[in-house]
């Protein structure tokens, strides 16, 4: 493949072909780069192998069985209703399967050139590419970094055995009958919840003063109140000290309110954020790239480094580790590589937590709106008073708008409910639209379906709701 040792020359260089990388890669090729993507262990990254697909696989098949176990509300009596985890776990692994072949088929009909292996720096313009057959070696003329996340392991936690992170949480040998968890951010909580309805006894450990407190308060009280209705025992302000483990079981030591406590449980998950992936092999102290302290890259609204034609993008960068975040950066990286004008803008960025009542918020709190000097109004609208809600039995949850009073300008949403992952879409068009709550209000939306339920906080913002009454 080389001659001597002499430089191989490619366009794009694309480390990691996970969501941020392959949709990179794609990106430039389509844009007519030249494009090598190198992954170091799998096409789709964590997301599409040990992370949000798998993890929502997992979900849906838990909310399933959860569904028919307890239908007796609507009229349905399922005896004998069993659950089987190997097959739930091929389920999930088929699922992977799809998704992540159906990457590698997109990077090979772009054209997109892909090496299974590593990569290190030999300076700004080249880089080696190895693995264990060959060690090629590449000049580009741009670079973009995706190398993603892990788990942040804990001194005091280490992962093995009974100590899991999220990656060994997925593939459990079996059902836990008891599970304590150390954090209760969305992975912890979506995990939490997953394993309550199969009927896992779960303890989370959380250190703030509520679970999920990236969200409106009100919505986490929701997730809150639904974890314990399934028998979890949520303990705030608590901080974990240590575990001991054996072969059966692990037990860890926490204190909360000065006093030691100790809960025993079948495994341990640790789920207390991630950690970049720029340390290791990859070199990025041999050209001096600019870093953080935390060990994040730092980058410009182009997404470049202070090198100016490497870019970084994804978990690597500042803002939180969300897959979309990241095939967003990608898609800016390569446009601006082409000679685009394209810049990142997360006015529009949503956070989404699939829990039981799903989570989702776009744009502004309440309170962040205030804090920039807005005049707010505030549309809040039950998914109680909504018929395609009633009709699935999940009338848990609201739609709230934030809008500036002096203008009707939307500038934020927040949805707890089913399907929220789903509806928080038209309302992050809107806000990037700048659309007003009349707008919305004027907006025909199908009946009965969930989205009326945004139709009406709109209306209820604007003051002359149609499906509640407000003095």
């Amino acid at each position: 493949m080389v001659v001597g040792d002499a430089s191989l020359d490619i366009d794009t260089l694309v480390i990691g072909a996970g969501p941020g990388g392959y949709v990179a890669a794609i990106r430039a090729a389509q844009l007519g780069q030249s494009v090598l993507c190198v992954e170091k262990e799998h096409v789709g990254g964590v997301c599409l192998n040990v992370g949000c697909i798998p993890s929502k696989a997992l979900i849906s098949a838990s909310h399933q069985y959860d569904n028919v176990s307890h239908a007796e509300a609507i009229g349905i009596t399922a005896g004998d209703v069993k659950v089987d985890w190997n097959k739930i776990q091929e389920f999930k692994g088929g699922v992977v399967k799809k998704l992540t072949g159906g990457v590698a088929s997109l990077l090979k009909a772009n054209k997109v050139q892909y090496f299974a292996g590593e990569v290190m720096f030999i300076n700004e313009n080249e880089a080696r590419v190895f693995n264990d057959q060959e060690a090629p070696r590449y000049r580009f003329k741009n670079c973009i970094i995706a190398t993603g996340s892990r788990p942040i392991e804990l001194k005091a936690f280490p992962f093995g055995g009974r100590i899991v992170s999220s990656t060994g949480a997925l593939s459990l040998p079996e059902i836990p009958k008891s599970l304590a968890v150390i954090g209760g951010g969305y992975i912890g909580v979506e995990l939490s919840q997953m394993y309550s309805k199969f009927g896992t006894k779960v303890t989370i450990i959380e250190g703030l003063d509520s679970i999920l407190a990236g969200f409106d308060k009100d919505m986490s009280s929701l997730v809150a109140k639904k974890l314990k209705a399934k028998g979890a025992e949520i303990i705030t302000g608590a901080q974990a000290q240590s575990a001991e483990q054996t072969d059966k079981d692990v037990t860890l030591t926490y204190t909360v309110n000065g006093k030691e406590e100790k809960v025993t449980a079948d495994y341990l998950l640790v789920t207390v954020g991630r950690r970049p992936n720029t340390d290791g092999e990859l070199g990025l102290d041999l050209i001096n790239i600019k870093m953080t302290d935390r060990g994040l890259i730092e980058v410009n609204d182009e997404g470049r480094t202070s090198i100016p034609h490497i870019f970084a993008i994804g978990d690597i960068v500042a803002g939180p580790a969300l897959a979309h975040k990241a095939m967003y950066e990608g898609r800016v990286a390569a446009e601006v590589i082409a000679g685009q004008p394209s810049k990142v803008d997360y006015k529009c960025m949503p956070a989404v937590c699939f829990s039981d009542p799903e989570c989702a918020s776009v744009g502004l709190t309440e309170k962040e709106a205030k804090d920039k000097g807005y005049n707010v109004k505030v549309g809040k609208f039950p998914f109680a008073a909504n018929g395609r809600a009633l009709s699935l039995n999940a009338a848990e949850g609201f739609v709230k708008l934030v809008a500036d009073k002096d203008t009707g300008l939307v500038l934020g949403a927040h949805i707890a409910g089913i399907e929220a992952s789903n509806m928080i879409s038209e309302l992050g068009l809107a806000i990037e639209m700048g659309a007003t709550l009349e707008d919305i209000a004027l907006t025909i939306h199908a009946h009965p379906t969930l989205g009326e339920i945004t139709l009406d906080a709109a209306e209820v913002a604007l003051g002359h709701p149609i499906h509640t009454f407000v003095k």
